[in-house]
């Protein structure tokens, strides 16, 4: 029996105005390449140091509510210093892509997701990718998507539900507002047809935006009308909230075109951040590998942890 007003609730906490998420659950690969590109070597020792930097930034949970983790991180026993804070602690549970482009990691959930209750764990991620031009594989994604989202909320868990339209291309902002219409139409379908609670679940949406590749670059403002557009079509006012991913933006992009969307009117939903690298790149510059660069680190991450959540909140 699923419990509508316990996720609901969770949910709520997850998009509290002012606050949202850092997705810190990058792969031990994705990690390995950004701390190679400031020349740390990606052992787990180096992994944890930086994470738990990361965490135990004074004062950062005024802006964060929640932080998704990768399954390394959860074992190693960093989430006590979250939930000290009153964090929530959440997990990526999806096992990446295979050789067609559809996510796997359905296969034993049940029971990983039991594992994962007794370290704490109160919501989940799960991430499919939209190639704007690429293989035709959105149909069998937004069913595994709305599968993982009900058997975590059978579970107990709030499911955040990520469609990422990758901004890598040529493609003009039209045919991403295209795309992305699209993606949230199947991907609802699929939702509805699961009856998966949309008041206990949040949305990981990409942005509307131009391919990186597109001579034409999309203006902030046109940035946010296009997404709203989207929005407002196709995601049901009962769903929680949207936690934006920031993709391939920079720290200043992302902020700016959250600030953006959250200036448009009459939104039923709270639009806020899941952060991966926005939120962390000026940290990890500032830390570099080196213990006595710690403060200088946090508050890169504090400075920016708050500039976002005033975009939030349209300041």
């Amino acid at each position: 029996m699923i419990d509508k007003n316990k996720l609901a609730k969770i949910a709520k906490q997850l998009v509290a105005p002012g606050k949202g998420i850092l997705a810190a659950d990058e792969s031990t690969g994705t990690m390995e390449k950004r701390l190679m590109a400031i020349n740390v070597a990606s052992t787990e020792e180096n992994r944890k140091a930086y994470r738990k930097m990361m965490f135990s930034t004074q004062g950062v949970e005024k802006f964060i509510s929640g932080v998704i983790l990768y399954e390394e991180t959860l074992r190693q026993d960093l989430g006590k210093i979250l939930l000290d804070k009153g964090i929530l602690i959440g997990i990526k549970v999806d096992q990446g892509m295979n050789e067609s482009g559809v996510t796997e990691g359905l296969a034993g959930l049940p029971e990983r997701l039991g594992e994962y209750i007794k370290l704490g764990v109160v919501f989940t991620k799960w991430r499919a990718v939209v190639v704007i031009g690429g293989k035709d594989n959105l149909e069998e994604n937004a069913t595994r998507l709305a599968e993982y989202a009900k058997i975590c909320q059978e579970a107990g868990l709030v499911p955040i539900v990520e469609p990422e339209v990758l901004m890598d291309g040529e493609h003009t902002i039209e045919k991403c507002e295209e795309v992305t219409m699209q993606t949230l139409k199947i991907v609802f379908e699929k939702l509805k047809e699961k009856e998966v609670v949309l008041e206990g679940m949040l949305l990981k949406p990409s942005m509307v935006l131009s391919g990186k590749n597109c001579l034409a670059q999309a203006s902030v403002q046109e940035v946010a009308e296009a997404t709203v557009r989207c929005f407002k079509q196709f995601v049901p006012k009962e769903v929680a909230g949207a936690v934006f991913l920031s993709g391939g933006l920079s720290p200043d992009e992302a902020t700016d075109r959250l600030r953006a969307i959250n200036q448009m009117k009459d939104l039923p939903w709270q639009m806020s951040f899941s952060f991966g690298r926005a939120l962390q790149q000026e940290a990890l510059q500032a830390w570099v590998g080196k213990a006595e660069n710690k403060v200088l680190a946090q508050k890169a991450f504090y400075k920016r942890a708050e500039k976002v959540s005033l975009a939030r909140q349209n300041k």
